[in-house]
């Protein structure tokens, strides 16, 4: 029995390490990762691996963790403040069982926020994991693992997150819908969604912990070069970390979420 109970959890553990982020769409984009400025990298470690089963990155000068549908990557650099209060208020994932990872975020002495419906009718709760990140939990019974990439959650001015929504569907191509009440836009692997504050935050998500979302394109420099074409002003320009065997660039989305453009993270 323990022989068998020991090569199932082997063959769980090694297909969800094995877990890719989501082929690109038409424009060769998918979801990436977020980056995370974190005060103790072996804290967050322990948080994402203890709590969703994460699986830890082994690319040397690369610090995070893979769950299926994205990487989180984190700096260790001291937050600014929470994700909360921020342009991206908080990401979401996909559990099987809310209650039994309620459970165990409680048993850690993590805030488990607020517990509610969802807006697709699902049980979901908010959770604050370490240095303030805000992540929303979603119940699917239907998961065969610990837990997947599901959304980011943009806030703006009410009226206002058509305007942004459009702008992620231009510029990288995102496909328009509707998350619930929820104004969104999916890309592969990843749901936008845009909510509305009547108070919104004016803070750009650079320097807090969550600091930036990532795309994966694939052929980036000829995306890039598009972008710049549109008239897209990029804060960092294309270019290539020969040592990593990737390629990235920057820039600020209209309300000012950091984003990361990369090439070839995916095979981390």
């Amino acid at each position: 029995m323990k022989l068998v109970l020991a090569l199932t959890l082997a063959a769980t553990l090694a297909g969800h390490a094995a877990a890719q982020i989501a082929p690109p769409n038409a424009a060769g984009v998918s979801m990436g990762h977020v980056h995370l400025n974190v005060r103790d990298v072996e804290e967050q470690r322990k948080f994402w691996t203890g709590q969703f089963a994460a699986v830890p990155l082994k690319k040397d000068g690369l610090q995070g963790v893979k769950i299926p549908g994205m990487l989180i990557l984190f700096r260790a650099q001291a937050p600014t403040g929470p994700s909360e209060g921020s342009m991206m208020d908080h990401f979401g994932l996909k559990v099987p069982n809310l209650a039994e990872a309620l459970k165990r975020c409680r048993a850690a002495g993590f805030n488990v926020h607020s517990e509610f419906k969802g807006t697709e009718g699902f049980p979901n709760a908010y959770i604050i994991g370490p240095d303030g990140v805000k992540i929303e939990l979603q119940q699917d019974t239907s998961l065969t693992v610990p837990a997947i990439a599901y959304h980011l959650h943009y806030t703006s001015p009410v009226g206002e997150q058509i305007a942004l929504r459009d702008w992620y569907a231009k510029t990288f191509s995102a496909v328009v819908k509707k998350r619930g009440s929820h104004d969104a836009a999916d890309i592969p692997g990843m749901n936008l969604t845009f909510g509305t504050s009547k108070t919104p935050p004016t803070i750009p998500t650079k320097g807090r912990v969550i600091d930036h979302v990532g795309f994966e394109i694939r052929n980036l420099k000829a995306f890039c070069r598009k972008l710049e074409g549109d008239g897209v002003k990029l804060d960092v320009a294309f270019r290539k970390i020969r040592r990593a065997g990737i390629a990235v660039a920057f820039l600020t989305d209209p309300t000012g979420t950091h984003i990361e453009l990369t090439e070839n993270l995916d095979k981390f």
